[in-house]
């Protein structure tokens, strides 16, 4: 049987995301870093006045970094909560998040490059 739909429902399923955000970016220092990154890279978009397209890539890249270090938060505490005591094969799991952390970075870093290049080394 479905649920029926309810408003305040909804309000506390949108309470418990900004719960789960606000908690990150007190605790988690990488999610930090890459969000004081993003809001540089929106102010340098502001400022060079980029394309509607050149900010659909440059939102996609900074959302996909940043859900990428949220899912890697997750599965660190999670790995923490069912292998307290040091385990080689916990450690490959949370390097692989991380790893997946990297990749993400490095896309939004060449994105970001290819967009921002001809407004700063193009005459």
């Amino acid at each position: 049987m479905s649920e029926k739909f309810s408003v305040l429902a909804r309000l506390k399923s949108f309470n418990f995301a900004f719960k789960g955000l606000w908690h990150v970016v007190r605790h988690e220092h990488n999610f930090r870093v890459h969000l004081f990154a993003a809001l540089l890279v929106i102010a340098l978009s502001a400022y060079v006045n980029l394309t509607m397209n050149e900010w659909l890539w440059v939102i996609s890249a900074i959302a996909m970094v940043l859900v990428a270090e949220l899912f890697n938060s997750s599965i660190e505490k999670l790995v923490d909560l069912v292998s307290p005591a040091f385990n080689p094969k916990a450690g490959i799991v949370k390097d692989i998040a991380a790893a997946a952390v990297l990749i993400t970075a490095v896309a939004a870093a060449i994105i970001g490059i290819l967009i921002f290049y001809p407004y700063f080394f193009n005459s």
